[in-house]
């Protein structure tokens, strides 16, 4: 019986290549590119495009080495200079990736949507975001699908408007400060109430009056356009605000327009008992503590007495009172004490003798 050798056949895998392939009047026209360049040549990164194609040959089949024919190129591209199709194949082709691979990336795009979407919204009764779990799961509710081919913020304000649909969400937001001269204020603050907007600070320098306020996003270009046409600024102080739980100091400094005063003892202002409290806080933790060291102290287990330092525990090693305790230890008596040791009619001149073999 003949032994045949079996070796397997089939398409080869490449390890080290991304395939971004093109179909064009019925043809397939493929490019061989290294691995993570193709996306940032799309995004902008990437500028070299050595640095991203492998060669600059077209292919009809990457795997298996097959060239794409002339009058293919010439039929679908109108010319046959690789270099111009690959370039067009780069830009306008598919990229081609393991499932897993796709996988990874629709779960992490998914992912960072729904953190843009998290940052973006708040509960409109508790001024509160959701937390990132939450979102998903509404994500999921309404069956949204991930483009690969769009960008992620461009996805999560649809997620935001489809939300809106069903669920009580709305968008934070935008803490700006208007500066504009003070004849004109008048129209603006009428603006302002139109578009239901949120003054929190006030303040008049010279011919110019300031405001902060709260704006919903979707008024942002309209106030824009408003502020020059009246000669002003806008600056953006927050994209989004969120409130918080733990309230600072600093940020009801920031939102309430007070003159800075001394907090007494008797008075019953939350914001003075507030900073009170913090400030006795930071004094507590920036005070030196003075710890007591002491120093530490050895048992004899033999005499059951403290004995001092390292030094004299050593020394009562070698002392008498310690050999006549282990002598009594061997025939299971009770240790003496130092003064009981002194005052019993115990010559411990005498039990030296028998005691050379404790000596140390």
């Amino acid at each position: 019986m003949s032994k045949k050798l079996l070796q397997p056949i089939g398409q080869k895998r490449l390890t080290n290549v991304a395939v971004v392939r093109l179909k064009k009047h019925g043809n397939r026209f493929e490019i061989a590119c290294y691995p993570n360049k193709v996306l940032s040549w799309r995004s902008g990164v990437e500028k070299d495009l050595d640095e991203v194609l492998q060669s600059q040959t077209v292919y009809s089949n990457v795997s298996k080495g097959v060239l794409a024919k002339s009058k293919e190129l010439i039929a679908a591209f109108g010319t046959d200079d690789q270099s111009k199709i690959c370039l067009e194949i780069l830009n306008k082709g598919e990229l081609q990736v393991a499932g897993k691979e796709r996988e990874s990336q629709l779960s992490s795009q998914f992912r960072d949507i729904a953190t843009i979407v998290m940052q973006k919204t708040i509960n409109p009764e508790t001024q509160r975001p959701y937390t990132i779990s939450m979102i998903e799961r509404l994500m999921h509710e309404i069956h949204f699908a991930v483009d690969p081919h769009s960008s992620s913020k461009k996805q999560a304000l649809e997620v935001i408007r489809e939300l809106q649909k069903q669920f009580p969400i709305k968008r934070a937001p935008m803490r700006i400060r208007l500066t504009v001269p003070e004849n004109t204020s008048s129209s603006l603050v009428e603006k302002l109430n139109a578009w239901e907007a949120t003054i929190t600070a006030r303040d008049t320098s010279g011919t110019n009056m300031a405001q902060v306020c709260e704006i919903e996003p979707g008024f942002f270009r309209d106030c824009d356009i408003l502020v020059r046409n009246l000669q002003g600024r806008m600056e953006i102080l927050a994209v989004s605000v969120h409130f918080e739980g733990d309230t600072h100091v600093d940020d009801i400094a920031d939102h309430v327009d007070l003159q800075p005063s001394l907090p007494t003892k008797d008075s019953t202002d939350p914001i003075a008992q507030l900073s009170e409290k913090v400030q006795k806080q930071t004094i507590s933790s920036t005070a030196p503590k003075k710890v007591a060291v002491e120093p530490k102290q050895n048992q004899c287990s033999t005499c059951n007495a403290v004995v001092g330092d390292a030094k004299e525990y050593r020394e009562h090693f070698k002392s008498d009172w310690h050999k006549h305790n282990l002598k009594r230890k061997t025939r299971n008596l009770p240790p003496l004490t130092a003064d009981e040791c002194s005052a019993a009619d115990v010559d411990l001149g005498d039990s030296r003798a028998d005691l050379k073999d404790y000596s140390f």
